[in-house]
């Protein structure tokens, strides 16, 4: 779903650049001195929104603002381009690299990294930090039991068995180019049986009441966990690396010099498992993302002097 906002925001950017006079869409009347914290819609980016306002309003004396619930990374980058935020919580560097730079995608995760922070100093003046440890990324997912009664551990396992599958997957993914379905069948040398588009938020549904036996999911998702399903290693790495990282503004940075060491006590520290565990809390056990975000500061001791280690 987040993928697909992308192509659509790029289609409608002019005319959000175009209104950018008249302010974004889920921009309020930002305090002037408060440190704003953007972020999109998805429960992702509200817990870790919510997790760096915390921390910045608990280990500084200053005043945090939360811009919630923008469309998409590019509307959040034109908040920041706009002085509306200040700070992004979760951006990934492989859509980025095509949908902000407009630039052809790397499967290198080293590489992706390299080009985003490079670019967004160069053409923006803000500074990407090292990835939080996690990549949200499109990811193949099957039942326990169909793990088990296949020995599945990868896609390549899949090629045995996939002639006999069906397969729910991202509408936009079937005949995108570069990393879509056809790109897959001649990376992976096999297809399914039936590969049916649906809407992303719907796969797993589907594969819980057994309509479909494999399907494409988001590799962070919580509903994973909910359903107890297996994510198949991407053992060709055929999908482009999505690794997820902040971003701030230099100005920001430069008026708050105790902001960079602060922010980066959180490189490195959300591995995948951890995320989807967060995802879950909220879509699953339906606690706010605040909530969310507050427990894992307080488990892992980031209010202590000094932060986590």
């Amino acid at each position: 779903m987040r993928k697909a906002r992308y192509y659509l925001l790029i289609l409608l950017l002019p005319l959000l650049v175009g209104l950018s006079g008249c302010g974004l869409p889920g921009l309020g009347s930002s305090g002037k001195d408060a440190i704003k914290v953007s972020s999109v819609s998805t429960t992702e980016s509200q817990i870790l929104a919510n997790m760096i306002a915390e921390l910045v309003e608990h280990e500084t004396n200053e005043k945090v603002e939360l811009v919630n619930n923008l469309g998409s990374s590019i509307v959040v980058q034109q908040s920041m381009m706009q002085g509306s935020s200040d700070i992004s919580a979760g951006r990934y560097d492989g859509t980025e690299i095509t949908a902000t730079l407009k630039m052809k995608p790397t499967k290198d995760p080293v590489k992706a990294q390299e080009i985003v922070k490079t670019q967004f100093l160069k053409r923006y003046n803000q500074t990407w930090f090292p990835t939080y440890g996690f990549a949200d990324t499109y990811a193949f997912m099957v039942s326990d039991a169909t793990a088990k009664k296949y020995h599945l551990e990868t896609i390549s396992d899949l090629a045995k068995v996939g002639s006999k599958l069906s397969a729910g997957v991202d509408s936009s993914w079937l005949n995108r180019v570069g990393d879509g379905y056809p790109a897959f069948q001649k990376a992976y040398g096999f297809k399914f049986k039936k590969a049916t588009p649906m809407q992303v938020g719907l796969v797993y549904d589907s594969l819980a009441a057994k309509k479909m036996d494999v399907v494409l999911g988001y590799s962070t998702d919580g509903r994973i966990k909910s359903y107890h399903l297996k994510v198949l290693k991407d053992d060709r790495q055929f999908f482009p690396p999505y690794n997820c990282s902040l971003v701030a503004t230099n100005q920001i940075l430069k008026a708050h010099p105790e902001l960079k060491p602060l922010l980066s006590r959180l490189d490195g520290k959300i591995d995948l498992t951890t995320m989807q565990n967060l995802n879950y809390e909220v879509d699953n056990n339906l606690l706010e993302p605040s909530v969310v975000a507050h427990n894992f500061l307080v488990k892992h001791n980031y209010f202590r002097a000094g932060g986590a280690k």
